[in-house]
């Protein structure tokens, strides 16, 4: 394949580096990146001059997606609303058919990912792969220094998982006397439901105190209207 060879040196030879020219994020976790489109125009314009075009052939996905609740800062209701939250993991192996003019051709492959909450994982995930696949098939350096072993993996702190905070429990409904809610305590008391089995449960006052609020004179209330309704049944 002596044509390709020929090709690929000369691209090298044209494109001898690129700059970190644009800036990705912001505070602590922003970094210094090289635009997708300086990329494939600067590559566009060497490797049509000297007959070389890449085709995607295949591509190799993973798709993980990550929801949970959180406690919406800007809500104006008490207590805050929750709302929720989702986060698309995408990562992309691509292969691509490196094609000569003459015919000569070879594979060469790509490896990107991208984090999104909605669609665009899988955008990003390729444009990265594409970016990363012309950049080491023409070995270009990119900026300064682009070499990932310049500082020791000893000396990275190990990124800790973001603590989701507790969703805001609802507030307890008050019982009242004789409301239907009390009165629905007595039922589930003194007749039970069934449960998945068919088999009857019968309820207590404290099972009832764990789902609602119900205070000491109702619960007064409570164990002497069972008491006589259970000597009048009984």
């Amino acid at each position: 394949m002596k044509a390709l060879a020929k090709a690929v040196i000369a691209v090298m030879k044209e494109v001898k580096g690129m700059e970190k020219n644009s800036r990705v994020g912001s505070g602590n976790h922003g970094y210094n990146g090289t635009k997708d489109q300086d990329v494939k125009e600067v590559f566009n314009t060497a490797m049509a001059k000297n007959g070389l075009c890449m085709i995607p052939c295949d591509i190799q996905e993973e798709t993980r997606v990550d929801r949970w609740e959180e406690i919406d800062q800007y809500s104006k209701s008490t207590p805050k609303a929750i709302k929720q939250k989702q986060s698309v993991f995408t990562k992309a192996v691509v292969k691509y058919t490196l094609l000569h003019e003459s015919g000569e051709s070879t594979t060469v492959c790509g490896y990107g990912h991208g984090v999104d909450p909605q669609d665009k994982g899988a955008g990003k995930a390729t444009t990265y792969a594409m970016k990363n696949a012309l950049l080491y098939t023409f070995l270009t350096p990119v900026g300064k220094i682009d070499d990932a072993d310049t500082t020791h993996s000893n000396d990275i702190a190990t990124p800790q998982p973001k603590a989701q905070p507790k969703p805001v429990a609802k507030p307890k409904v008050v019982i009242e006397k004789d409301s239907k809610e009390f009165l629905a305590i007595i039922k589930w008391v003194m007749e039970g439901k069934k449960d998945k089995d068919g088999n009857i449960k019968h309820g207590t006052i404290e099972q009832a105190k764990t789902l609602y609020s119900i205070s000491e004179t109702v619960e007064t209330s409570l164990k002497q209207k069972i008491q006589s309704l259970t000597e009048i049944t009984g």
